[in-house]
């Protein structure tokens, strides 16, 4: 990658320093994520908790609760959030759409269909597996779906230049997928429905540290790697060909790009199912509060993401007690609302340019 200087972009001192004021947000976030529950407990509970599971000093009752229940979900919950949110800032910037967010690629549509598809039509191979196996064997077909639906969309894309064609297709690709969907919903008996149900509204019920191991690296790596992307997607803004002249390969950067968002995004849809929103709503109001610079919109999305994950997730468990609401409901009505505003008023500068 280039490291030609874009004078034009450069970081305001005071605008940098959001970075640790997010990152001591998402400290705060988690600590009160893990007391938040059926039980409370207080942060110097939560704290104590932490201290003893390193020095090997936990007890039984609410050092189990933090470290066996509570810490593996929060920690799941930061890695979703972060990937989602993350991936959101890319598409953004390499579709330079303010609209986009990673389910336009067709990866979300896609690991719906792998997951639902092995839940509708494996059921003699669940039947067999034992519970973690199955479970894992859902997520597994869910990210193969997510990846292959979203290569569809790059190798169809790919046969024209420009950035509108992918779009379209992924448009595409989105609809058949969903359309496959809808197909294996109507052949679900009432048994897989309530699974179904449940799996597409998005949820972190059941995390534990297996199922977080899983998924960590699949999730971890693109939010790292993504933000060395910054510099070329701040030079994408100016225009392909701009970004040639200054030293980027934007059909590189591209393909790049995808595949990171395709294996961050398939990863979390397949271990926590369909959460909307997070991908459009974090990156775009910190694009509102920061600008364009994605040298800090990366990082700083998968910061926010992570704490509005644990926030939502924390919500989630305490809203409807005993029973625990599905956390792509609080996403979607948060995020909902915050499209329909964003749509009106691209429209509204649209008609005033």
């Amino acid at each position: 990658m280039s490291s030609v200087a874009l004078p034009h972009l450069r970081v305001d001192r005071g605008r940098a320093l959001a970075l640790p004021a997010l990152s001591l947000l998402l400290l705060a976030t988690a600590v009160i994520g893990l007391g938040t529950g059926a039980i409370r407990i207080p942060a110097s509970g939560v704290l104590g908790a932490l201290m003893r599971g390193v020095d090997g000093s936990a007890s039984q009752g609410d050092d189990q609760i933090v470290l066996m229940l509570r810490l593996p979900r929060v920690l799941m919950a930061a890695l979703v959030g972060a990937s989602l949110a993350c991936s959101g800032a890319a598409m953004q910037g390499l579709f330079r759409n303010p609209l986009v967010e990673p389910g336009l690629i067709g990866v979300s549509a896609g690991a719906a269909l792998g997951a639902i598809g092995m839940m509708v039509l494996g059921t003699p191979l669940l039947a067999v597996l034992p519970a973690f196996a199955g479970s894992l064997s859902v997520a597994a077909t869910a990210f193969v779906g997510g990846l292959t639906a979203t290569m569809l969309v790059y190798v169809l894309g790919r046969r024209r230049a420009g950035m509108a064609t992918l779009l379209l297709a992924g448009v595409a690709i989105n609809a058949i997928a969903m359309a496959g969907v809808g197909l294996l919903t109507f052949m679900a008996n009432e048994r897989q429905l309530r699974d179904l149900s449940f799996w597409t509204l998005g949820s972190l019920g059941g995390t534990d540290w297996r199922r977080l191991a899983a998924v960590a690296l699949p999730m971890l790596l693109p939010v790292l790697w993504l933000p060395r992307y910054a510099r070329a997607l701040n030079a994408l803004l100016l225009g392909e060909t701009e970004a040639a002249l200054l030293g980027f390969h934007p059909q590189r950067v591209r393909v790049r790009l995808i595949v990171l968002v395709a294996l961050a995004t398939s990863a979390a849809v397949a271990m926590c199912g369909v959460i909307g929103f997070v991908g459009l709503l974090v990156p775009h109001v910190l694009r509102l509060v920061w600008g364009p610079d994605h040298r800090l919109l990366m990082p700083g999305s998968a910061l926010a993401g992570a704490s509005l994950l644990i926030a939502a997730d924390a919500v989630a468990r305490i809203v409807v007690v005993p029973a625990e609401l599905p956390i792509g409901v609080l996403t979607a009505l948060l995020g909902g609302p915050f499209f329909l505003w964003l749509l009106m008023r691209t429209r509204i500068g649209e008609a005033q340019a």
